[in-house]
């Protein structure tokens, strides 16, 4: 298959180029700049996706079978709300209008944050536990917003082209050896825990990848969403009795036990046959090389 990836030099891009590189694919990748290093079966061009005669330009002078869209300014706290918003927007209609052109299909990272909890001005429940991908979308931050817009134009481009589109929610998304949830682990205070809109859950960076590839390799009609979040919270807590200590309630229905995120996963499990292999308990220890073509 001959695969696009934006976003190709970021955290999840950079993963996505190197696997698929190395397992048969022809890849181009595309960022603001080119990596240092170099890889087989795979090439690369400096573009900015937001302006949209150079996202058309290299796509159709590229005609790939897919476009895996991972650029964006990948949460708040980044750049300015605004720029996050404008941004994200831009870069993932410009990728659509131009996959949808040569008739690509696309799979593309949307988030958890389409919920509107993980940003949330005021902490707050979900309708439900655990969520799926049919819980209301509620955001109210500039970064959840653009993901929501990105899920619409998903549904237009596949109204107006054709091809299909698969908008992956991943969960806090950490590396092997380098994962961020150890230090909030060690910080939290069991007597008196704080609350977070993710609810403890995360995702590894080689599960994001796997999921692409199943979502690459599968018949999907349409624009479908899915989860991608790891099997456990990283924690080792208890998730319901975890979330009602810090948010003083519970939703109804809850039906969550023992350590189990309080994202589901069973849609992807159940469609794609993926499912998420890497926990925090040995991933956080575990020395694994990122991608060989950022270094020269």
């Amino acid at each position: 298959m001959n695969v696009l990836v934006t976003g190709a030099t970021g955290g999840i891009g950079s993963w996505v180029v190197e696997r698929l590189a190395t397992t048969g694919h022809e890849v181009v990748g595309v960022d603001l700049e080119r990596p240092a290093g170099r890889l087989e079966n795979a090439s690369f061009y400096a573009a900015d996706l937001t302006d949209y005669g150079q996202a058309i330009d290299v796509v159709r002078a590229e005609r790939p079978d897919a476009v895996v869209h991972c650029a964006s300014i990948p949460r708040m706290g980044i750049r300015p709300g605004s720029e996050t918003f404008h941004t994200n927007v831009a870069c993932t209609y410009n990728v659509f209008d131009a996959a949808g052109s040569v008739g690509a299909d696309v799979v593309w990272t949307s988030s958890e944050s389409i919920y509107g909890m993980p940003f949330a001005a005021e902490p707050r429940l979900p309708a439900y536990l655990p969520i799926d991908e049919e819980h209301p979308l509620e955001p109210e931050d500039p970064y959840g917003t653009s993901k929501l817009v990105g899920e619409e134009l998903a549904e237009m481009i596949v109204r107006r082209a054709g091809i299909s589109v698969v908008s992956l929610r991943p969960s806090w998304v950490n590396y092997p050896g380098a994962y961020e949830v150890a230090a909030v682990r060690e910080a939290f205070d069991p007597d008196d825990p704080e609350p977070v809109g993710h609810f403890w859950s995360y995702i590894d960076v080689r599960d994001v990848v796997s999921l692409v590839e199943r979502a690459l390799e599968a018949d999907v009609e349409g624009h479908e969403p899915y989860l991608a979040v790891a099997e456990d919270n990283y924690l080792g807590r208890p998730t319901a009795e975890t979330i009602d200590a810090a948010f003083g309630n519970l939703p109804s229905p809850c039906d969550l036990s023992g350590t189990e995120a309080a994202f589901s996963t069973a849609k992807a499990r159940r469609e794609l046959g993926w499912e998420p292999d890497h926990t925090w308990e040995t991933a956080e220890a575990e020395s694994v090389p990122g991608p060989s073509f950022l270094e020269p």
